[in-house]
Order: structure tokens, then sequence, then C-alpha cells
């Protein structure tokens, strides 16, 4: 047993890629040796801006020997009645003499399956060399990266992400002789382009970590990242601020360096009157600064890191001061740009500004979202006024400057001009709040108007997609309306709004007066994509599928109630008598759903002849007195806890009462019995599709 060392040397790597790529190099080599039977410990990766590399941990020299069983004929075909081999049994054997094999009757044996007895050989298959497999399985493991674009360098037919310079290929201290990517293999590798250019020599695949150490390579991706990650700390803590340190900007970020350096900076105080998110933007997408904040705000500091240790480090700063503050002077101008005239002026521009070819303008859209937003407010005791103006000025700030060159701003741009302006705090808010949830976790707003906004603008949004048959696929879906409809879902629920969908949808619908075609289709279709995003998003949160699905057999039309139901039927799946009384509703289901004629409404006590159904009745009628208040309360897991009340009842009553009797009336008002057994049950859900 023993170390092999694999190492890609390239041009800088997509810095984006490099952390998959990694990834993906080491899990189909794992995959390849365990598919090869090739005995291993253990494989840790490595990746840095030229490199991908793998050290396989005690590594066998051979693959284990194999036995493959050939079968020959029948034996009744194979021998004649004398024992000897027919001219069938002959052709078997030699065709195994054929492959170098000395063999004789005696060698043969006997095999036999479900079809009967053959004659065979098990022939062992020696094992082969690892070393002579490797090059195949790294070449292998190579092509089946995930690279969406591949390159040829000059003449070379090898194509990979980046330029090919040099492969690494060692057992222990040893080169394996191969040629990949069109390079034969060595025990030579590059250092650090600047601190350590040459190649260098790698004695003992057990040495690569700390031979590129030496030569100013961190290879270990973690690592490095931990060292950023501390160096940053440090720096902040010296300022008394904390870092903003995205996950996505900390993996591009160590992708780009060799050997880490984190180095503090400073920008002009003046550019803090700037919004901090325009300022942050710019920083962490052009540059990979990470800024710094205290309490929230921006600090007049940045640390960036450098991939050079260089002994003017101050020299270093200040080159990054120079770069940055052409950058923040831009975001500057188009603050101060935009606030030659008021927030509402730039309506103007909405009016030429295509929302959607066969639904209008943004400012159309603006006007529904107004009259949506006031209704909402009306429904939820919030000022109908703001509603309204925080709707007209939703979407003004998506002719501003600051959001032409930082896209990501709409909103939060308004907000800072609608503040500036001296519109109502709720209003101003409203403007980056209409844009929450933004994604799965994500805040919601926290203002009422807030809420009028967020919701009106993402159902106004559903209503007219829908309604010119936009409807989205499997894969694809351009204005985004799952996340649309899970955010709706979300803010009803999580706020805590008795809203019901059904009227928020009507007077979306309403507010496009004739622009769509079929406005009873529109409904319907709206109604059924919400609804349909309840089983993903409790899913998510570990509902069980068919809690979801017996909440949605009744479909309720508030989510907020829709909600207590699941986690209600949830709570009663843990009941001892769960199983039976699902198992019970199933069957009174069934046995409704096939029934002939209407089911009478009233049960006739002097038809409950057998004690059973008598039981039945006294349990169902004491069930509908308790539950009346609780139902009015919507407690539907104190309606779910009473209704244990009825598992012996029922169960008594299928063991000993015949529901289909050749007596229409006794027929007949069982019928009804069970009817109000179950509508009893579906006051918080069919408990019926339930699998406990």
């Amino acid at each position: 047993m023993s170390t092999i060392l694999f190492e890609l040397g390239c041009e800088e790597l997509p810095p984006k890629s490099l952390k998959t790529l990694e990834t993906a190099l080491k899990t189909s080599l794992e995959k390849s040796l365990v598919d090869g039977q090739i005995a291993f410990d253990s494989i840790k990766s490595y990746a840095s801006p030229r490199r991908l590399a793998v050290q396989i941990f005690n590594v066998a020299s051979v693959t284990p020997d194999k036995v493959e069983t050939k079968k020959g004929p029948a034996v009744k075909s194979a021998f004649d009645d004398a024992g000897e081999l027919t001219k069938a049994g002959q052709g078997f054997l030699q065709g195994l003499n054929a492959g170098g094999l000395n063999l004789t009757k005696a060698d043969l044996i006997t095999l036999s399956d479900k079809k009967g007895e053959y004659i065979g050989y098990e022939l062992t298959v020696k094992g082969e060399s690892v070393d002579e497999l490797l090059p195949r399985l790294m070449q292998k493991a190579l092509d089946e990266l995930p690279i969406a674009k591949r390159m040829r360098s000059g003449a070379d037919k090898h194509e990979f992400v980046r330029p090919v310079k040099w492969v690494v290929l060692m057992r222990d201290g040893a080169v394996i002789s191969a040629t990949i990517q069109g390079h034969q293999a060595s025990n030579q590798t590059c250092g650090h382009r600047f601190h350590a250019p040459d190649f260098v020599t790698i004695s003992n695949a057990n040495d690569y970590e700390s031979v590129l150490e030496n030569a100013y390579v961190i290879a270990d991706f973690a690592k490095r990242q931990t060292l950023i990650s501390e160096q940053v700390a440090r720096l902040s803590d010296e300022v008394g601020a904390t870092a903003i340190v995205p996950s996505e900007l900390l993996d591009e970020v160590t992708a780009l360096v060799d050997y880490p350096v984190a180095l503090r900076a400073t920008f002009p105080e003046r550019f803090l009157a700037v919004p901090q998110e325009a300022l942050i933007s710019t920083m962490q997408a052009d540059q990979k600064y990470f800024c710094l904040t205290k309490d929230g705000k921006l600090q007049p500091y940045f640390i960036f890191i450098s991939n050079i240790d260089s002994t003017d480090k101050q020299a270093v700063i200040l080159g990054n001061e120079k770069v940055v503050r052409p950058r923040l002077a831009d975001a500057e101008f188009f603050f101060l740009q935009d606030q030659k005239q008021p927030l509402f002026a730039l309506s103007e521009s909405l009016k030429n500004r295509v929302f959607q070819e066969k639904l209008g303008t943004i400012w159309e859209k603006s006007e529904r979202i107004a009259k949506l937003s006031a209704f909402i407010a009306t429904q939820i005791g919030a000022n109908v006024d703001n509603a309204t103006r925080a709707g007209i000025l939703a979407k003004c700030d998506l002719a501003s400057t600051l959001v032409g060159e930082f896209p990501e701003l709409q909103g939060v741009a308004g907000t800072y001009y609608a503040h500036l302006n001296g519109e109502p705090a709720d209003v101003a808010n409203a403007i980056a709040e209409q844009y929450l949830p933004r994604f799965a976790g994500d805040d919601l707003p926290k203002t009422d108007i807030g809420v009028c906004l967020a919701l009106a603008d993402r159902l106004d949004t559903l209503v007219g997609i829908f309604g010119i048959g936009e409807i989205p696929t499997g894969s694809k879906d351009p204005f985004s309306l799952r996340r649309a409809s899970i955010g709706v879902l979300r803010i009803l629920i999580e706020k805590k709004l008795q809203l019901n969908l059904v009227s928020l949808i009507e007077q979306a619908i309403l507010n496009y007066g004739n622009k769509l075609p079929n406005l009873a289709k529109t409904f319907t279709d709206v109604m059924e994509f919400i609804h349909a995003r309840y089983r993903p998003m409790y899913e998510d949160k570990g509902v069980a599928v068919d809690t979801i699905l017996a909440v949605q057999a009744i479909n309720p039309h508030m989510p907020l109630d829709f909600d207590d139901r699941i986690w209600a039927v949830q709570a009663f799946r843990a009941e001892p008598s769960a199983k039976t009384l699902a198992q019970n509703n199933k069957r009174v289901s069934n046995i409704l759903t096939k029934a002939e004629g209407e089911i009478n409404a009233t049960i006739d006590e002097k038809l409950l002849t057998e004690t059973a159904e008598k039981s039945l009745f006294t349990a169902l009628v004491n069930a509908q007195n308790a539950c009346k208040p609780l139902l009015e309360k919507a407690d539907y897991q104190g309606i779910l806890k009473t209704l244990v009340s009825l598992d012996t009842p029922l169960t008594e009553f299928f063991d000993n009462v015949m529901v289909n009797s050749d007596d229409v009336a006794l027929k007949n008002n069982r019928l009804a019995l069970l009817k109000q057994v179950r509508e009893l049950f579906l006051s918080v859900a069919d408990v019926g599709e339930l699998i406990v």
C-alpha cells in the first residue's frame, strides 16, 4: 500500500468554478476506483488557481484476481452415453484452450440453474497493475469534469477549460509513466507564479503539500480559505468593525490566490453619504473586496486579499485605494444626479418602458399595484393613502441612473430617494420591502405598507402572466412565478394575515380591465398554481407528503388557515389511533363514493338497530358538540384530539354492522351516519389520505 499523487497544472482556472471542479475530480476518481475494485483508504483533493490535484492514500498496487465462470452446453448434450465429450462438449473445450489454456475433460465442472445442468469452467483472471490503469482513470475523470466550454491551446488537440502546462503522476517516490492531456507525467510541479516561478521537484507523493507551501502555494482550498477568514477577522477587529463575508465571494477570492495576504485599506468618508448598498455592491462585485460595518453601517475601510507577500505592503494598499476611488465616485455621481428631480418625476420614463408586451408599461403596472395595495390595506387595517402612494412610487427607481448602473439596488434606491423627498417613512421603506422575500429563507417585509406592496406586486405579475397564457414549464419560469407564489404564501402565513386568496386574486384580475382574454381560466390557473406550491414549501420543512395531501384535499383558500391545519394533522399523526382512524376514514370515503343517489343529511335514531351503530351515533353527537366551539376558534389540533374518541366506535361499527343492508331505510340511515362522521373529519382535513 502506498500514496498516489496526481496534479494537473494549468493557466489560471475560472475562479467561480474551481471548487466545483475540485469536488467533481475527487468524486469521479472515487467512483472509478471503487468500480475497478482498486483498494484505497481515502482521497484528499487540492485546488488552487493553477492546479487541480489529488492524493490517494494506501492504494493497492494490483487489482484483485477475479474468477470468471464460463458456461458451456447442457450436460445432456455435452456427453454421450459412454461419458465422452460430444462434438458440442469438445467445441466448448477447444474454445477454452484457444485462449492459451491446456485443459482436459477432467478440468470441466458442472453448473446448475433453474433450467438445468451445464458443463463449465471457472477461469481465474489475474489482477492488473494499478499503475497501468491510473492514466486512463485520470484522463476519464478529467473528461467528465463539468466544463461548459472547453478550449484547445495552439496545435494541441487536447481540450480543457484552460491550457494545460504540466502533469504530475507518482506512486510514493517514483514517477508513473503516462501521457495525460498530451503531457508526459513527471515529478516536477510549479510554485507561485512570482515568488517561486521555477519548477520544483516532488521527492515523494506524501510531500506534495509541504513542497508547495515552501514554494508559496497553499494547495488545500479549505486551508487557504481558513487563512483568509482568520486574517480578515483580525484586521476587522483592529478597527472595531465586522467584515461582510458572503460565502460566494469568499469562495471566489480563495480561488484567485495561491498565497493569501490580507490587507486593510481606506476610502474617503465623503462616500458614506452614498447608499451603502451601492458602495458595497461595487466593492464586492468589481474589486472582490470585503467591506466593513459597525452596527450595520458601512465604515470607510475595506479588506482585500493579495496574492503576493509584498515587501512594500503600503504601496499595495495605496494602489488598491487609488483603484477603488473612481468606482465609488461613479456611484456618488449617479446618486447625486438622481436627486436633481423628485422620485415621482421618474415615473414619466416608466410610461414608455414595457413591462410585458401584452400587459402594458411599467407605469400601468404601478397603477395596478397601487390599487391592489390599497385593497389589501383595507383588509389588514393599514393606511390606505400610504399604500396607494407606495404603489405609485414602487417602480420609479427603475428609471434612476443609480439602478441603471446597479440593477440589484432596485427598491433600495427608491427607499433612499423617497426619504430624501420627505415621503412618509412607511411609504419610503415599503419601496425596498416590496421585493422581500427575494429567496428561500429571506426576511419578510416589516411594515404593513411593505406587506401590501409585496403582495400586490407578486399577485399582479401572477395574474397578468397567467392571463396571457405564459404558464411556466418545468424548465422555464422567466418571471419567477414559483418564487412569487411562495413569497405570497410565506407573507400571508408568517405575518399571520387572515386573507383569502380568492378575493386577492379576483381583485388583481379586476385591475387588469379588458387586457386579459379569459378571466375565469386565469382565476382557476392562478389558484391551482399557488395551491401547488404548498407541497414543496412544506416538504422543505419536513412535513410528510400525505399530511400535505390530506389538507390540500379540502382546498382551504386562506393560507394561514392551511398552515394551522397542516400542523394539526402533523400532530395527529403521532396519536396511537391515527393509523386506524385514517384507514376507517378511507373506508368511509369509499363507501360514500360508491353510494347511489343523494345521501340523507339527517339521521333517524329510530332506525339505529345495532348496538355498534348506536354507540357510533352517541360518540358522533358528543364529538360534534365538543368540536363546535373548537371550530369557531379554528383549534384544529383540539378538534382532531376530540375525534380520536371516534376510533373505537367506528372500528366496532365496521366489525359488526352491514352498511349495505337489504333494508333500504336502514342502509340510507347508516350512510347518513357515515356522512356526518366524514364531514366532521373534513372540517380539518381528509385524514383518509394519511399513510401512517
